[in-house]
């Protein structure tokens, strides 16, 4: 989804793969950023946490009208529908990126 978004066009790849990952940790209650997962992304959580926030947002507030073609890909049995996951609220969001 980030691909449609120019605002995402100046973060570097490899921290927004790791900040999708935290945020998916996060959302699926399946632990936080481990020592391992800061070793070999050479991001601290605390790196991540501004960049989780907007990919959430990205996922609250995405336009349904136009540019649907990646969220009904990713809503097919194929790709898990992934599309289709509820995204945090953000103030539990937040609550759980500071707790960790």
């Amino acid at each position: 989804m980030t691909l449609q978004e120019y605002d995402y066009a100046r973060e570097s790849p490899s921290k927004l793969a790791a900040s999708c990952l935290l945020l998916a940790l996060t959302m699926k209650n399946l632990g936080g950023w481990t020592p391992t997962l800061e070793y070999y992304s050479g991001y601290s959580a605390q790196d991540l946490h501004p960049l989780v926030k907007r990919l959430n947002f990205l996922l609250t507030y995405q336009p349904r009208d136009k540019l649907n073609a990646v969220r009904s890909k990713y809503s097919h049995r194929v790709f898990f529908e992934v599309a289709k996951v509820i995204p945090m609220d953000m103030l539990k969001l937040e609550e759980t990126l500071t707790s960790s």
